[in-house]
């Protein structure tokens, strides 16, 4: 087997790792009532929109803790690839500075 395919192999399982961690998080939100919480916070009519934003609030560290996660483990592993966000803050800078130039 090649240094790459196992790293291949290495890399699925640690997000997979991560994404059970995701899991996890939303179990452990779950069964401390963070939801039940948010849910009595609104009134009956809107205890679904509730039961929505407590999940959004409750998953959004759970997500940056992951993709933090994703990001260390890729250097571990010398995963090479395009992030969307790299490409977009690049093309921002890359104005930024064009419109510095123009206003000088």
């Amino acid at each position: 087997m090649t240094e790459k395919k196992s790293n291949n192999y290495l890399h699925h399982i640690a997000v997979g790792i991560g994404f059970a961690g995701l899991i996890i998080w939303y179990y452990i939100g779950k069964e401390l009532g963070f939801l039940d919480w948010m849910i009595q916070l609104m009134p009956v009519k809107y205890a679904g929109s509730g039961m929505m934003l407590g999940i959004m609030i409750m998953m959004t560290p759970g997500f940056f803790i992951w993709s933090r996660y994703n990001r260390w483990i890729e250097k571990k592993l010398k995963v090479k690839g395009m992030y969307y966000e790299d490409e977009y803050y690049k093309e921002q800078d890359a104005l930024k500075e064009k419109k510095k130039k123009t206003n000088q």
